[in-house]
C-alpha cells in the first residue's frame, strides 16, 4: 500500500481486498481507496459522481472505495500499529460543542484478512469510534456521513478482528487515541499545517508518539541533513537483503525486517523523487540512485 496526498485528497494504492460502508462501497478488488473533502471544488453534491470525476481527473482506475469526509485533509490523523494503519478525520458543526461528531475511518492491514474480518473490523471500528466519542462527553450516535473503509492485502492470516484478537485490539488503541487528536485539530484546540503521523511505541513502555519533523528526539538517525519525509518507509518490510535483514525478535516470537541501516528515503534527491513519483516501486528508486552514484 502507498498513500499521499494530492489536491487536498488522501489516496491509497495497491491491490486491496476490502469492504466499505461508504460511497460505491460493499466488499471487492479494488486498487484505490480516496477520501475527499465534502463540498471541495462543488463537486460533491452527488457524492458517487463526484469521486468518479476526481478519479478520472487524477488518471486513476475506476475500481474504487471513497468516502466524503467533513474536514479538510490537514486535520486528517494516519495511525501507524506494526502492519495496521488507521486513517481518521472527525468534525462537528463548527461553534456547536453539542452536535453530533461526523468520524470517518479507513483501516489497512498488510497482513491479509478473510471477509469475514475485514466485516468484523467495520464492527470493532465502529465500537471504538462510540467508545473514543463517549470517553469525550459527546454524542456518539452518529451521522449520516459516518463511513468506515477496511482493507489488506497479503496472504490471509486473519480470520478473525474483534477486540479481543490481536489485530482488533491494534484497530480499537488506533481509533480511541485517533479520534480525540482529530477533533482537537479540526476544532483548533490542537495546530497543524498538514496531517499528522503517529506510530506506536513500545519505547520505554508502551505509546502513542507523534512525529514532528522539528521536534523528532531521534533527528538525525542517520546523517546531518537527511530528509524525513519519510520517517516511517512505505516499504517496509521490503525483504530486500542489499537495504536490510530478517532478525529474531527481542518483543515477541518470530522474525522481524531490520533496516536502521538504509539511509535511501533519508537521501534528499531520493525523497524528492518519491514525493514527485508516489507510486514508485523500489526497484525504480534503487536504479536512480546507481545513476546518481
Amino acid at each position: 500500500m502507498r498513500y499521499f496526498f494530492r489536491n487536498r485528497m488522501l489516496i491509497l494504492r495497491g491491490r486491496f481486498r476490502a469492504a466499505s460502508t461508504s460511497v460505491a462501497g460493499g466488499l471487492g478488488q479494488v486498487s484505490t481507496i480516496l477520501a475527499h473533502t465534502l463540498g471541495q471544488q462543488g463537486d460533491m453534491s452527488d457524492p458517487l459522481h463526484g469521486l468518479e470525476r476526481v478519479l478520472h481527473r487524477e488518471g486513476l482506475p475506476p475500481d474504487f472505495f471513497g468516502l466524503c469526509a467533513r474536514v479538510q485533509m490537514a486535520d486528517l490523523c494516519v495511525l501507524q500499529y506494526d502492519g495496521i494503519t488507521v486513517f481518521v478525520t472527525a468534525g462537528a458543526s463548527e461553534g456547536d460543542a453539542d452536535a453530533h461528531v461526523s468520524v470517518s475511518l479507513i483501516i489497512y492491514s498488510r497482513e491479509g484478512m478473510t471477509d469475514a474480518a475485514l466485516l468484523e473490523t467495520i464492527m470493532t471500528g465502529t465500537a471504538a469510534r462510540v467508545e473514543a466519542l463517549y470517553a469525550l462527553g459527546r454524542p456518539s450516535t452518529g451521522t449520516p456521513s459516518d463511513a468506515v473503509i477496511v482493507a489488506c492485502e497479503g496472504e490471509v492470516q486473519h480470520r478473525n478482528a474483534g477486540t479481543l484478537t490481536e489485530i482488533g485490539s491494534k484497530v480499537r488503541s488506533a481509533v480511541l487515541f485517533g479520534i480525540p487528536e482529530a477533533l482537537g485539530r479540526n476544532e483548533g484546540r490542537i495546530l497543524r499545517q498538514r496531517p499528522s503521523f503517529f506510530i506506536f511505541s513500545r519505547y520505554q513502555g508502551d505509546h502513542w508518539v507523534e512525529w514532528l519533523p522539528r521536534e523528532c528526539p531521534y533527528y538525525p538517525c542517520h546523517f546531518p541533513g537527511q530528509r524525513c519525509d519519510f520517517c516511517y518507509c512505505p516499504f517496509y518490510p521490503c525483504g530486500d537483503e542489499s537495504l536490510g535483514q530478517w532478525v529474531k525478535s527481542a518483543s515477541k516470537n518470530g522474525m522481524v525486517w531490520n533496516c536502521s541501516g538504509c539511509t535511501l528515503l533519508h537521501e534528499p534527491l531520493m525523497a524528492d523523487y518519491l514525493l514527485a513519483h508516489p507510486e514508485a516501486p523500489l526497484a525504480e528508486l534503487k536504479r536512480k540512485r546507481t545513476g546518481q552514484e
